[in-house]
């Protein structure tokens, strides 16, 4: 056999290859499309459920009363800002929003602060019993929130901050989960970081403060965010904090909506209304803020 003969036996034809090939490639493309087009569907059906609740409370706050309860998943037959009117002006809403907003902004900017020392000292500094204290950090977490509640009103009861706004903060200025997520995004900072700032004078606290905080700054949004909501959706805690109506938070004035404060019968579009109303502020958070969750350290460092 010569060399030539060999080499042209030992050569695959393209043609061939192609012709083998071609129809493999096509039932390997039909199979990834339509696995696509099957997530695509999927993931339309979630939205869709996800957004369901979303327009029903749009939708029947601005019908009538007899309008949302015939039909309440269809669009309003005659459009009225009717129950804005009344929960405005027939409510004390006003001064729940602002209750509200007060807890929730010292809340947020009290966890940014204690969440971020604590965080950074578990993950930075070594110091006795550190690893109990993340077991006991771990353990809080497990916790249901449900069963702090009767402990939570003794020590505010005790403390003489009860139907306060003292009362309704402190207790959430610190915050498990949030201590936990700072911990983990402080140990993900390169540490020469540090070593160079103390071989430029810099103490602990500046360390933190200039330094490493900055770099943190996908999981302060994150935080900011959590707590944000967190605080502003609370409801369990301020019933055990406060009694006072002047001290009432949207939760707890929705809440009472619910269960008929202003007048007989149904009055879907009203609690809808206000519904809508309470989550618009911690939806335009998020949205401003979404493309900052925990992506990565705002920071470089050359090794």
């Amino acid at each position: 056999m010569s060399t030539s003969t060999f080499q042209e036996d030992a050569v695959p034809d393209l043609r061939t290859v192609a012709i083998v090939q071609g129809p493999r490639a096509d039932r390997a493309r039909r199979r990834l499309t339509g696995r696509g087009m099957l997530l695509i569907a999927v993931g339309v059906v979630i939205a869709a459920i996800y957004l369901l609740p979303f327009y029903v409370a749009i939708a029947n706050s601005f019908k009538t009363d007899q309008d949302a309860s015939i039909h309440p998943l269809s669009l309003p037959t005659t459009w009225t800002a009717a129950a804005f009117e009344t929960l405005f002006s027939n409510s004390d809403f006003g001064i729940w929003a602002m209750n509200s907003a007060i807890v929730a902004v010292c809340v947020t900017a009290g966890r940014i602060f204690f969440d971020s020392l604590a965080g950074y000292a578990l993950a930075r500094l070594s110091f006795p019993g550190r690893k109990a204290v993340f077991a006991a950090l771990i353990a809080v977490m497990a916790v249901p929130g449900v069963v702090l509640l009767i402990p939570t009103f003794l020590v505010i009861n005790q403390l003489g901050i009860y139907d306060s706004y003292a009362g309704m903060i402190v207790p959430l200025l610190v915050d498990a989960a949030g201590v936990f997520i700072m911990k983990n995004f402080f140990e993900s900072i390169p540490a020469s970081v540090e070593e160079q700032a103390k071989i430029d004078g810099a103490g602990t606290f500046r360390t933190f403060w200039s330094i490493v905080l900055p770099m943190a700054r996908p999981a302060v949004v994150t935080i900011t965010i959590l707590s944000f909501q967190g605080s502003w959706n609370e409801l369990s805690h301020f019933i055990v904090s406060a009694s006072s109506p002047n001290l009432t938070t949207l939760t707890k004035g929705v809440a009472s909506l619910a269960s008929g404060a202003l007048s007989a019968g149904n009055q879907y579009p009203i609690k809808l209304a206000a519904a809508f109303v309470m989550t618009i502020p911690v939806a335009v958070a998020f949205f401003i803020f979404q493309k900052r969750i925990m992506n990565s350290s705002d920071g470089a460092v050359k090794e």
